[in-house]
């Protein structure tokens, strides 16, 4: 493992590590302590994603203009503030529902311009490997996640005080890890475009590609339908049906990112998937099914082996959708194309937990999952039965036709 990588891998599991404590914390305070309504639950969970709808092609215009390295590791020291601020909160016993709303804002910000420029660093970083680097990233990511999930569980015992501060260490070392990254190896044009020419020039990239542009619409099915349900739905679910706490949060999001960290490593023993796009709509559309079997789990232990299911799905999807975008991307547009990909799903999300929140309001829990369900279903059979998705293949494998065509 090269040098760069080693510290795009610490930055990038740390910040995950972070991350992990920070969603089982931030449904724990709104659901549990605060004891929110779903409606108001689905507008704090939209106001963690509301910047990235915001800002995050900016963010990764930024990037292509000043170097990933730079944006990455100012944004991550921006979010230590912000977890600095809700330690505060919680700290001095002022906790309530505007106060946590304002963290959440702080926090979208912060990841508006951290989640474009790490992921236009990852191509810089792969030396040519790119699947498998995206998969020992993914592994990074999901395995230092369930840490944070399983830390964050031990905050009706710790106290949420020590929970936080441990999040903030965490994304001080991943800001420190970025920044021994040697900068200066993106790739410069002779004149830098101005900032709304450098969005406009990133998305005609992406739309006019039919394989990213699918990519894109399965990204905006996803947030609405499946990281609704994750963040809305499911927290809801664990509290009224399965009279759950903290550590049972835990677990959901610990079986969940368990079932992504064994399909990448599945994948790794594999080897590179050359058909990527018929792999993609085949984990979301089984991904689908197994949601609507989790609305209809009568244990929380059957809900709970759903759940790492769908991660499994949710592995293989994830790796394939940004392989394909990171493969496509011009080097010069990395940044802002890799944003576009985080837009599409970011983008939707606030949609997709206040849609969720409404669901579970008006019909349960449980059928708001099935019904959630059945509409990313419908999105995954439109988008194979109407695009060439299905017969996309991997860089590497067209080339190694190339050259037999040329034999």
């Amino acid at each position: 493992m090269t040098r760069p990588l080693h510290y795009y891998l610490v930055g990038t599991g740390t910040w995950f590590l972070a991350y992990g404590i920070q969603s089982v914390m931030f449904a724990w305070l709104v659901t549990m302590v605060l004891r929110e309504t779903p409606e108001r639950v689905g507008m704090a969970q939209m106001s963690l994603l509301l910047p990235g709808t915001l800002l995050i092609l900016i963010g990764g215009s930024y990037a292509d203009r000043f170097g990933g390295r730079a944006v990455v590791v100012l944004a991550q020291l921006f979010a230590v503030l912000a977890t600095g601020y809700l330690l505060f909160v919680v700290g001095t016993d002022r906790l309530s529902f505007p106060l946590i709303v304002i963290y959440a804002l702080l926090m979208g910000l912060a990841q508006a311009f951290v989640t474009p420029a790490r992921d236009g660093l990852l191509n810089e970083v792969a030396e040519g490997r790119l699947q498998r680097t995206v998969m020992l990233t993914s592994i990074m990511q999901f395995g230092l996640q369930m840490i944070g999930f399983m830390v964050a569980s031990l905050s009706d015992r710790l106290g949420p005080e020590v929970i936080i501060g441990t999040q903030m260490l965490a994304l001080l070392v991943g800001a420190l890890g970025f920044s021994r990254i040697q900068a200066g190896r993106r790739v410069r044009t002779a004149q830098t475009p101005r900032l709304l020419h450098s969005v406009v020039e990133g998305a005609k990239t992406v739309l006019g590609s039919p394989s990213m542009r699918m990519v894109m619409i399965q990204n905006v099915a996803m947030a609405l339908f499946f990281m609704g349900s994750y963040i809305v739905t499911m927290p809801i679910l664990v509290r009224e049906v399965f009279s759950g706490s903290a550590r049972d949060l835990a677990f959901m999001n610990g079986a969940n990112s368990l079932g992504l960290v064994i399909t990448i490593l599945a994948l790794l023993r594999l080897g590179d998937v050359q058909r990527q796009g018929r792999a993609l709509l085949l984990s979301q559309g089984i991904g689908a099914l197994v949601l609507a079997s989790a609305g209809i789990a009568p244990s929380f232990g059957l809900w709970v082996v759903a759940l790492f299911i769908w991660g499994t799905c949710g592995g293989l999807a994830m790796t394939m959708s940004r392989t394909i975008m990171q493969e496509q991307a011009p080097d010069s547009q990395r940044g802002r194309v890799m944003s576009f990909y985080s837009f599409s799903f970011m983008g939707a999300g606030p949609v997709g937990a206040l849609i969720c929140g409404y669901l579970v309001e008006h019909f349960g829990a449980q059928m708001a999952l099935m019904i959630a369900a059945g509409g990313m279903l419908a999105v995954i059979l439109v988008v194979g039965l109407t695009s060439g998705l299905w017969r996309l293949e991997g860089h590497s494998h067209r080339v190694r036709s190339e050259a037999d065509d040329a034999v």
